[in-house]
Parts: C-alpha cells; sequence; structure tokens
C-alpha cells in the first residue's frame, strides 16, 4: 500500500476514536445533570455509563470476528448508522419514568458503533504498521484523550458558562463522526497477515480457546443477568450464568475444546483490569474532583489529565528506545505509577496537589490499552483481528460492569457509611430507597445518598448544619473510593513483573510472525 493510503487510514482510524472520547467526555461530564433531573443513585449513573462500554464489547468482538471475511468499509457503514441512532434513542429521555430506559440503551448503541470502529482500527493499524505496533498504535489512541479534551471543554463552555441543555452538548460528538466517515470514503484497506496467508475463522479463535473466552463469558453473564433483572428479577442471575454457560460451550465446540494460550489468558485478565481502572475511572472523575473542588476546576483536572495522556501516546517509540523498555516493561513502570497516583489523589486536599497527583496517575494510565494492544499483536499474529477485538471486548465490558458500576458502588457505600457514622438521624432523612449492590452479588447491599436530596445539599448558597455533614460524607466517599481504586493498578503491576520475568527466562521479548 502506498505510504498515503497508510496514513490516510491511521487517521480516519484517529478522527473515529476521537468521536468515541468526545461522546465519553461530554457524557461524564453530565452525569450530575441526569442525577438532578431524573433523580438517579450514583449506582443508577454508573450503570448507565457503563451501558456506554457493554456495548463496545458486542461491537468489538463480532466485528473482530467478522472483519477480516466481509471487509472493513461495511463495518465502518455499521458504526456510522449506529452513531446517529444513539443520538435519537438518548434524546427520547424525557422524565424520570422513562430516562433510564432511553439513557441506558442510547449509550448502549453508541458504544456498540465505538466497538464496531475499534474492530476496524485496531487490527488495521496493527497491519499497516508490523514494524512499529505499540508507537503507531499509541498515536491511534492518542485520539481518545484528544476527544476527552474537546468534549471536556464543550461540557465547560455549554454547560456552566452558558447553561446550554445536556441534549444539545450531547449532540456535537456528531460531528467528528461525519469527519471519520468521510476520511474512511473510498480508501483501499488490507488483509491482516493470518487473513493474508488464508487461515481459518478456527485457526484464529484457537489460540483464544475455553480459557480466553472464559474471561469474556463471565462478563458477559453479568451483564446479561443486568438486562434479565428487567423481566425476571428473581432468576436474573441465573439467567445470565445459563447464557455465559451457553456461550463458553459454542466456543468449546467451535475451537474443538481447544483450551487456548494460558498467556492469552493471563494477558485477557489483565486488560480487565486496565478497563476497570482507566476507563471506570475516567467516567467518574469529573464528577469525583468536581465534588471535592468545584466543578470548573473538576474540568480543568480533566482536561489536564487527557492532555498529558494525549501529549505521551506520541512518544512511545522514543520511551521504549532510549530507556530501552520492552511493551511489558513499558507496562509494568505505567502500572506502578498510576497506583502511586490514585494513592495520591485519594488524598489531596488543595487543587495544585491535585494537579500533581492526578498528573502522576495520567502518566501511569497512558500506556495502557494501546500498549496491551501492541503486545497481543507482536506475540498473537496467528489470531488475525480475533483476540485483539476479544481483548478489547474484555477491557470495555470490564468498564462497564466493574469500572463504572463499582466506582459508583463504592461512591454510595463509603459516603453512605461516613454519613451514617457522623449522624445517623440525617443519613436516615438522606439514604436513598434504593440500596447499591456490586457484581450482583446480594451481600454486597449498601445503601448510599438520595441523587436529588444530595445535589440539593450541593448546591445550597447557605447550608444548614445537616447539609454540610451530607456533603463532608460524600466527599469522604469520593476519597475513600480513590483509594480502594489503586488497588487495581497495584494487581496489574504483580501481573506484569510476572510476565517480565517470564520472558526474561525464553531470551527476552520478541514480536514472532506466522513463519516462526
Amino acid at each position: 500500500m502506498s505510504d498515503n493510503n497508510r496514513m490516510r487510514l491511521l487517521w480516519a482510524g484517529f478522527m473515529a476514536i476521537l468521536a468515541a472520547g468526545v461522546g465519553f467526555a461530554i457524557r461524564g461530564g453530565i452525569f450530575d445533570n441526569w442525577g438532578k433531573e431524573y433523580g438517579f443513585t450514583a449506582a443508577q449513573l454508573g450503570a448507565i455509563g457503563g451501558a456506554g462500554f457493554s456495548g463496545f464489547c458486542f461491537g468489538i468482538i463480532i466485528g473482530g470476528v467478522i472483519v477480516d471475511k466481509i471487509g472493513y468499509g461495511k463495518l465502518v457503514a455499521l458504526a456510522l448508522i449506529c452513531h446517529i441512532l444513539s443520538a435519537f434513542v438518548t434524546f427520547g429521555a424525557s422524565s424520570p419514568a422513562n430516562a433510564y430506559t432511553f439513557l441506558f440503551w442510547g449509550m448502549f448503541i453508541f458504544a456498540f458503533a465505538n466497538g464496531t470502529l475499534e474492530a476496524v482500527a485496531n487490527p488495521l493499524v496493527a497491519t499497516l504498521f508490523p514494524e512499529n505496533r505499540t508507537h503507531y498504535l499509541n498515536i491511534l489512541h492518542a485520539s481518545w484523550p484528544a476527544g476527552m479534551v474537546i468534549g471536556a471543554v464543550i461540557g465547560w463552555v455549554l454547560d456552566d458558562k452558558m447553561q446550554i441543555g445536556w441534549k444539545v452538548q450531547l449532540a456535537l460528538y456528531l460531528v467528528p463522526t461525519v469527519l471519520y466517515a468521510i476520511m474512511f470514503m473510498g480508501q483501499k484497506f488490507p488483509k491482516s497477515e493470518a487473513a493474508e496467508k488464508g487461515a481459518s475463522f478456527v485457526e484464529m479463535f484457537k489460540p483464544v480457546g475455553i480459557l480466553g473466552a472464559l474471561v469474556a463469558c463471565y462478563l458477559l453473564s453479568l451483564f446479561f443477568g443486568d438486562i434479565a433483572k428487567a423481566f425476571a428479577p428473581d432468576s436474573a442471575k441465573a439467567i445470565g450464568y445459563g447464557i455465559g454457560g451457553v456461550l463458553l460451550i459454542v466456543v468449546a465446540v467451535i475451537t474443538k475444546a481447544s483450551l487456548g494460550s494460558f498467556m492469552l489468558f493471563v494477558l485477557f485478565v489483565t486488560h480487565a483490569l486496565v478497563g476497570a481502572v482507566e476507563l471506570g475511572t475516567d467516567g467518574w472523575i469529573q464528577n469525583i474532583t468536581g465534588n471535592l473542588f468545584t466543578s470548573e476546576q473538576g474540568k480543568y483536572l480533566f482536561i489536564w489529565t487527557s492532555a498529558i495522556m494525549f501529549g505521551l501516546r506520541f512518544c512511545a517509540h522514543w520511551i521504549e528506545t532510549k530507556l530501552k523498555l520492552s511493551p511489558v516493561g513499558l507496562l509494568l513502570v505505567c502500572a506502578i505509577t498510576a497506583f502511586v497516583g490514585l494513592n495520591l489523589a485519594s488524598g489531596m486536599q488543595t487543587f495544585s496537589m491535585a494537579l500533581i497527583a492526578l498528573g502522576i496517575y495520567a502518566v501511569g494510565k497512558t500506556f495502557f490499552w494501546p500498549t496491551m494492544l501492541a503486545v497481543i499483536g507482536d506475540r498473537y499474529p496467528q489470531t488475525g483481528a480475533v483476540a485483539m477485538s476479544i481483548m478489547g471486548g474484555i477491557g470495555m465490558l470490564s468498564a462497564g460492569l466493574i469500572g463504572g458500576p463499582g466506582l459508583g458502588y463504592c461512591k454510595d457505600r463509603f459516603a453512605g457509611e461516613a454519613l451514617q457514622k457522623a449522624d445517623a438521624a440525617i443519613y436516615a432523612e438522606y439514604k436513598s430507597a434504593t440500596p447499591s449492590t456490586f457484581l450482583n452479588l446480594d451481600a454486597t447491599a449498601a445503601t448510599g445518598l438520595d441523587g436529588t436530596k444530595l445535589a440539593a445539599a450541593k448546591e445550597a448558597k447557605e447550608k444548614t448544619p445537616a447539609q454540610q455533614k451530607v456533603v463532608a460524607a460524600d466527599q469522604a466517599g469520593d476519597r475513600a473510593t480513590l483509594k480502594a481504586d489503586a488497588y487495581i493498578p497495584l494487581a496489574m503491576a504483580i501481573i506484569y513483573l510476572l510476565l517480565l520475568l517470564y520472558f526474561k527466562s525464553i531470551g527476552g521479548y520478541k514480536p514472532v510472525s506466522i513463519e516462526a
């Protein structure tokens, strides 16, 4: 392919992921609007935000399975249709009675479109630039923080300054949507290395096998269990696990009972942690920092961390060569840095300290997602787009089912506990009528604060002593949530260290080819 063609496709993929980042950031900035307008709890908001990840899994996994067969262009067209449709569904929210349903499914369709595009962009860039996958995949994914900066600025100007309605704000992600459609139009697309050599779907899927599918099927069982609550609340868990089990059996049949690669299984589990800590935290961070400081300062901090990520993702090749770090070594350094940053953030009391703590966290999370994709491309080229797409789906499913709802659950639990400890009578007045749970486990049930009453307490200019205690408890819940969040990159650091030692024992990390 010509260099012009390669670069045009790279930047078309960049624009596609930028559209997803813009929509993600605007949505994160209007969580408080939804909570106030419709009376949602933090857990309900987390579930809506989570749908903005869950749908991604279906888009990227289905797209990754069929992309080598039907071609990239048809998937781009499908994503474009879904991006436009998601806007109409989301805007159907008009009252507390229907808002949850419309917002949930609008976000799901939006995420499905994003996943479909990544099923195109990730294997496409890995195929276009096999000589330096880490560098170019990081450039591709620099579009995500760029989109978040643009979305945060839109929210800051239109929401905080001009007080424009949330529907107008959210509609603006359609601008980069039109641009990526134009940039992809008329371009020639390559085939993956595996498809070029005539590998069948079964051959591509075998390294994933039962072990790899187990990770995805568990997360899918959680998703279908949540969906089943709407029509069969008493048997929702059984339905979810039943569907997950059937899907696992289907994979076993397709791959002829191939167990799959154990290392690929480890990478999938690790990427589930990546999705939970990176995207789950991103979905809540404007809400948390806006609560600990001011809404405007929260947006400044979001822009600050996103700008750091954007700039550094163009430096992956320089860091690898100058510091002589393998992709796994880079991931280990990032995990340790993210752990330190989140721990510092849990204790931040001033805006200047927040800049430092969240800046450190931003440096840590910068290379997680694209470098994990590069490792899959380097070590498992025989899987074509399949393993890369499944891993991306696992990361987004984890963000939607564990990271986003998990942080919302932590906020509810820790804020409720703090207020109950400070004043049980005030807690009884402000507690939510809807208890929060995590991973559909009744044993985790905790009661947070009512979203509407909490918003009224935070917005009161002359706060009563009771309102002051409510606000203080809510802030204590946010700090405790960030501290709990820090344990995820710590677990990741341990896994990366073990992988580093493994590669050292076999002569070092090296990309492999299908011929090998």
